[in-house]
Protein backbone atom coordinates (compact mmCIF):
# COMPACT_ATOMS: atom_id res chain seq x y z
CA UNK A 1 0.00 0.00 0.00
CA UNK A 2 2.99 2.33 1.02
CA UNK A 3 4.69 1.66 -2.37
CA UNK A 4 1.11 2.32 -3.97
CA UNK A 5 0.72 5.87 -2.56
CA UNK A 6 4.34 6.91 -3.11
CA UNK A 7 2.86 8.63 -6.92
CA UNK A 8 0.09 10.08 -5.04
CA UNK A 9 2.22 12.08 -2.43
CA UNK A 10 4.67 12.93 -4.80
CA UNK A 11 2.16 14.28 -7.16
CA UNK A 12 0.86 16.40 -4.48
CA UNK A 13 4.01 18.20 -3.19
CA UNK A 14 4.75 18.98 -7.05
CA UNK A 15 1.06 20.29 -7.48
CA UNK A 16 0.27 18.28 -10.21
CA UNK A 17 -2.45 16.74 -7.70
CA UNK A 18 -4.84 19.56 -6.44
CA UNK A 19 -6.60 18.41 -3.03
CA UNK A 20 -10.44 19.09 -2.73
CA UNK A 21 -11.87 19.05 0.40
CA UNK A 22 -15.29 18.79 1.38
CA UNK A 23 -17.27 18.22 4.48
CA UNK A 24 -16.42 14.78 5.55
CA UNK A 25 -12.64 16.09 6.35
CA UNK A 26 -14.01 17.86 9.51
CA UNK A 27 -16.56 15.25 10.24
CA UNK A 28 -14.44 12.37 10.52
CA UNK A 29 -12.54 14.02 13.32
CA UNK A 30 -15.47 14.94 14.88
CA UNK A 31 -15.92 18.42 14.99
CA UNK A 32 -19.01 20.05 16.01
CA UNK A 33 -19.73 21.20 13.07
CA UNK A 34 -22.92 20.07 9.90
CA UNK A 35 -21.05 16.88 8.57
CA UNK A 36 -23.10 17.41 5.68
CA UNK A 37 -26.06 19.10 3.85
CA UNK A 38 -28.96 17.31 4.84
CA UNK A 39 -27.62 17.81 8.56
CA UNK A 40 -27.00 21.40 7.84
CA UNK A 41 -30.48 21.78 6.43
CA UNK A 42 -31.90 20.34 10.07
CA UNK A 43 -29.86 22.82 11.63
CA UNK A 44 -31.40 25.33 9.85
CA UNK A 45 -34.60 23.93 11.02
CA UNK A 46 -34.37 23.96 14.36
CA UNK A 47 -33.43 26.99 14.75
CA UNK A 48 -36.29 28.58 12.36
CA UNK A 49 -39.51 26.45 12.03
CA UNK A 50 -39.58 25.62 7.85
CA UNK A 51 -42.42 23.42 6.49
CA UNK A 52 -41.67 20.23 7.24
CA UNK A 53 -41.44 19.13 3.45
CA UNK A 54 -38.16 20.68 3.52
CA UNK A 55 -36.50 20.48 6.53
CA UNK A 56 -33.99 17.87 4.96
CA UNK A 57 -33.54 20.19 2.21
CA UNK A 58 -30.47 22.79 3.19
CA UNK A 59 -31.02 24.92 0.00
CA UNK A 60 -34.67 24.53 0.01
CA UNK A 61 -34.83 25.23 3.66
CA UNK A 62 -32.13 28.35 3.70
CA UNK A 63 -34.52 30.26 0.95
CA UNK A 64 -37.58 29.82 3.29
CA UNK A 65 -35.52 31.82 6.61
CA UNK A 66 -33.97 33.99 3.45
CA UNK A 67 -37.70 34.76 2.30
CA UNK A 68 -39.67 35.11 5.85
CA UNK A 69 -37.07 35.81 7.97
CA UNK A 70 -34.40 37.96 6.08
CA UNK A 71 -30.99 37.19 4.82
CA UNK A 72 -29.18 38.08 7.87
CA UNK A 73 -30.60 35.94 9.97
CA UNK A 74 -30.06 33.25 7.38
CA UNK A 75 -26.31 34.30 7.56
CA UNK A 76 -26.30 34.65 11.42
CA UNK A 77 -27.25 30.80 11.19
CA UNK A 78 -24.70 29.62 9.25
CA UNK A 79 -22.13 32.17 10.67
CA UNK A 80 -22.77 30.74 14.53
CA UNK A 81 -22.67 26.93 13.26
CA UNK A 82 -19.96 27.06 11.58
CA UNK A 83 -17.94 29.11 14.21
CA UNK A 84 -17.63 26.59 16.73
CA UNK A 85 -13.83 26.03 17.37
CA UNK A 86 -12.30 23.03 15.95
CA UNK A 87 -8.96 21.35 15.80
CA UNK A 88 -7.00 21.98 12.96
CA UNK A 89 -6.96 18.42 11.31
CA UNK A 90 -3.54 16.70 10.58
CA UNK A 91 -4.09 16.56 6.63
CA UNK A 92 -5.13 20.27 6.62
CA UNK A 93 -1.81 21.49 8.11
CA UNK A 94 0.36 18.92 6.49
CA UNK A 95 -1.12 20.37 2.97
CA UNK A 96 -0.60 23.72 4.53
CA UNK A 97 3.11 23.17 5.16
CA UNK A 98 3.78 21.91 1.53
CA UNK A 99 2.55 25.08 -0.32
CA UNK A 100 0.70 23.97 -3.23
CA UNK A 101 -0.51 26.12 -5.86
CA UNK A 102 -4.27 25.37 -5.18
CA UNK A 103 -6.29 23.87 -2.44
CA UNK A 104 -10.21 23.60 -2.93
CA UNK A 105 -12.37 23.65 0.03
CA UNK A 106 -16.51 22.97 -0.36
CA UNK A 107 -17.50 23.56 3.13
CA UNK A 108 -18.10 26.92 4.99
CA UNK A 109 -15.59 26.64 7.70
CA UNK A 110 -12.80 28.82 8.32
CA UNK A 111 -10.10 25.67 9.22
CA UNK A 112 -8.00 25.29 5.95
CA UNK A 113 -7.53 28.94 6.16
CA UNK A 114 -6.35 28.77 9.74
CA UNK A 115 -3.95 25.92 8.97
CA UNK A 116 -2.73 28.14 6.32
CA UNK A 117 -1.96 32.14 8.33
CA UNK A 118 1.12 31.40 9.48
CA UNK A 119 2.68 30.76 5.56
CA UNK A 120 3.30 33.32 3.30
CA UNK A 121 2.05 34.70 0.12
CA UNK A 122 -1.54 32.94 0.12
CA UNK A 123 -5.17 34.45 -0.41
CA UNK A 124 -8.49 32.71 -0.78
CA UNK A 125 -10.81 32.96 -3.83
CA UNK A 126 -14.64 32.61 -2.02
CA UNK A 127 -18.03 32.30 -4.20
CA UNK A 128 -19.94 34.98 -4.06
CA UNK A 129 -24.06 35.34 -3.63
CA UNK A 130 -25.86 37.65 -6.50
CA UNK A 131 -28.37 38.91 -3.95
CA UNK A 132 -25.83 40.37 -2.03
CA UNK A 133 -22.90 40.88 -4.90
CA UNK A 134 -24.66 41.88 -8.15
CA UNK A 135 -22.50 41.10 -10.82
CA UNK A 136 -19.72 39.76 -9.52
CA UNK A 137 -18.95 35.81 -8.91
CA UNK A 138 -16.03 35.86 -6.64
CA UNK A 139 -14.07 37.75 -3.84
CA UNK A 140 -10.22 37.73 -3.31
CA UNK A 141 -9.31 38.06 0.23
CA UNK A 142 -5.54 38.40 1.31
CA UNK A 143 -4.93 36.81 4.58
CA UNK A 144 -5.91 39.73 7.07
CA UNK A 145 -9.22 39.41 5.34
CA UNK A 146 -8.62 42.81 2.83
CA UNK A 147 -10.56 42.61 -0.17
CA UNK A 148 -8.11 42.68 -3.59
CA UNK A 149 -8.09 42.52 -6.94
CA UNK A 150 -7.45 39.65 -9.45
CA UNK A 151 -3.63 41.22 -10.29
CA UNK A 152 -3.14 40.23 -6.23
CA UNK A 153 -4.01 37.09 -6.19
CA UNK A 154 -1.76 36.47 -9.07
CA UNK A 155 1.26 36.68 -6.96
CA UNK A 156 0.25 34.67 -4.23
CA UNK A 157 2.06 31.38 -4.21
CA UNK A 158 -1.20 29.03 -2.64
CA UNK A 159 -4.97 30.15 -3.29
CA UNK A 160 -7.57 28.30 -1.09
CA UNK A 161 -10.74 27.98 -3.05
CA UNK A 162 -13.83 28.62 -1.52
CA UNK A 163 -16.82 28.01 -4.19
CA UNK A 164 -19.40 28.26 -1.66
CA UNK A 165 -18.29 30.63 0.53
CA UNK A 166 -16.81 30.99 4.13
CA UNK A 167 -17.92 32.49 7.57
CA UNK A 168 -14.52 34.08 7.63
CA UNK A 169 -13.76 37.04 6.49
CA UNK A 170 -17.12 38.38 5.06
CA UNK A 171 -19.80 36.20 5.37
CA UNK A 172 -19.85 35.19 1.82
CA UNK A 173 -21.99 31.92 1.28
CA UNK A 174 -24.26 30.53 -1.67
CA UNK A 175 -26.52 29.08 0.34
CA UNK A 176 -30.14 28.97 -0.48
CA UNK A 177 -31.84 28.47 -3.58
CA UNK A 178 -31.48 31.51 -5.12
CA UNK A 179 -28.18 31.76 -4.92
CA UNK A 180 -27.68 28.43 -6.68
CA UNK A 181 -29.67 28.92 -9.45
CA UNK A 182 -27.74 32.08 -10.09
CA UNK A 183 -24.37 30.04 -10.37
CA UNK A 184 -25.76 26.83 -11.56
CA UNK A 185 -26.88 29.55 -14.76
CA UNK A 186 -23.81 30.54 -15.53
CA UNK A 187 -21.66 27.61 -14.28
CA UNK A 188 -21.27 25.63 -17.81
CA UNK A 189 -19.86 28.41 -19.42
CA UNK A 190 -17.39 28.94 -16.30
CA UNK A 191 -18.42 32.30 -15.57
CA UNK A 192 -18.53 32.06 -11.71
CA UNK A 193 -15.29 30.18 -11.47
CA UNK A 194 -12.37 32.84 -11.74
CA UNK A 195 -9.53 32.56 -14.45
CA UNK A 196 -7.00 31.81 -11.76
CA UNK A 197 -8.52 28.59 -10.90
CA UNK A 198 -9.15 27.68 -14.94
CA UNK A 199 -5.41 28.27 -14.82
CA UNK A 200 -4.13 26.71 -11.89
CA UNK A 201 -6.29 23.73 -13.02
CA UNK A 202 -5.03 22.81 -15.92
CA UNK A 203 -3.76 18.89 -16.89
CA UNK A 204 -4.09 19.00 -12.84
CA UNK A 205 -5.35 15.58 -11.37
CA UNK A 206 -7.77 16.69 -8.53
CA UNK A 207 -7.65 14.11 -5.36
CA UNK A 208 -11.28 14.49 -3.45
CA UNK A 209 -11.45 14.12 0.46
CA UNK A 210 -14.00 13.71 2.45
CA UNK A 211 -16.68 14.06 -0.67
CA UNK A 212 -19.57 12.60 -1.33
CA UNK A 213 -21.56 12.72 -4.78
CA UNK A 214 -24.99 11.69 -3.61
CA UNK A 215 -26.28 15.15 -4.51
CA UNK A 216 -26.58 16.92 -7.67
CA UNK A 217 -25.71 19.95 -6.15
CA UNK A 218 -22.00 18.97 -5.47
CA UNK A 219 -21.60 16.71 -8.76
CA UNK A 220 -22.21 20.08 -10.84
CA UNK A 221 -19.84 21.79 -8.74
CA UNK A 222 -16.48 18.94 -9.06
CA UNK A 223 -17.42 18.31 -12.52
CA UNK A 224 -17.39 22.29 -13.50
CA UNK A 225 -14.59 23.03 -11.33
CA UNK A 226 -12.65 20.12 -13.13
CA UNK A 227 -13.56 21.06 -16.48
CA UNK A 228 -10.32 21.18 -18.97
CA UNK A 229 -7.88 19.86 -16.03
CA UNK A 230 -7.08 15.76 -16.17
CA UNK A 231 -8.97 13.01 -17.29
CA UNK A 232 -7.62 11.19 -14.14
CA UNK A 233 -8.94 11.82 -10.62
CA UNK A 234 -9.07 9.86 -7.58
CA UNK A 235 -11.26 10.16 -4.62
CA UNK A 236 -11.10 8.96 -0.79
CA UNK A 237 -14.36 7.07 0.06
CA UNK A 238 -15.49 6.03 2.52
CA UNK A 239 -18.97 3.44 3.10
CA UNK A 240 -20.89 2.26 0.32
CA UNK A 241 -21.53 4.21 -2.70
CA UNK A 242 -24.62 5.04 -4.40
CA UNK A 243 -25.83 4.54 -7.88
CA UNK A 244 -25.58 8.32 -8.64
CA UNK A 245 -21.95 7.95 -7.12
CA UNK A 246 -20.85 4.93 -8.95
CA UNK A 247 -21.88 6.48 -12.44
CA UNK A 248 -20.32 10.12 -11.56
CA UNK A 249 -17.11 8.32 -10.62
CA UNK A 250 -16.94 6.75 -13.88
CA UNK A 251 -18.40 9.52 -16.18
CA UNK A 252 -15.57 11.69 -14.52
CA UNK A 253 -12.53 9.25 -14.53
CA UNK A 254 -12.62 9.39 -10.87
CA UNK A 255 -10.15 6.44 -9.34
CA UNK A 256 -11.91 5.34 -5.95
CA UNK A 257 -9.22 4.96 -3.74
CA UNK A 258 -9.27 1.67 -1.11
CA UNK A 259 -7.83 3.82 1.88
CA UNK A 260 -9.72 4.72 4.92
CA UNK A 261 -10.51 8.18 5.33
CA UNK A 262 -8.81 7.88 8.96
CA UNK A 263 -5.10 7.30 7.61
CA UNK A 264 -5.30 10.04 5.02
CA UNK A 265 -6.52 12.70 7.48
CA UNK A 266 -3.56 11.58 9.61
CA UNK A 267 -1.57 12.11 7.10
CA UNK A 268 -0.87 8.81 4.52
CA UNK A 269 -0.72 10.93 1.79
CA UNK A 270 1.00 14.19 2.54
CA UNK A 271 3.75 12.72 4.21
CA UNK A 272 6.37 9.92 3.56
CA UNK A 273 5.82 7.16 5.89
CA UNK A 274 8.34 6.28 8.55
CA UNK A 275 10.94 3.57 7.97
CA UNK A 276 10.41 0.61 10.03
Amino acid sequence: MQNELTPIREGIASGRIIPYLGSGVLAATGAAVPSDLPTLAQALSSRVSVPHKIRNNFTAAAQYIENFKHRKTLKGIITELFSVKTPTPALMQSLADLHLPLIVNLWYDNTMAVALRDQADWGRIQGMSQSEHYGQWFGFYAPDGTLVDAAAAEQWKTVLYEPWGSIDPATNFLVSDSDFVEVLTEIDIQTPIPEIIQHLRKDKEFLFIGCRFNDQLQRTFARQIMKRSSDRHRAVIDGPLSKNESKFLEEQGIERLDIPLADVLNGALTSAPVPA
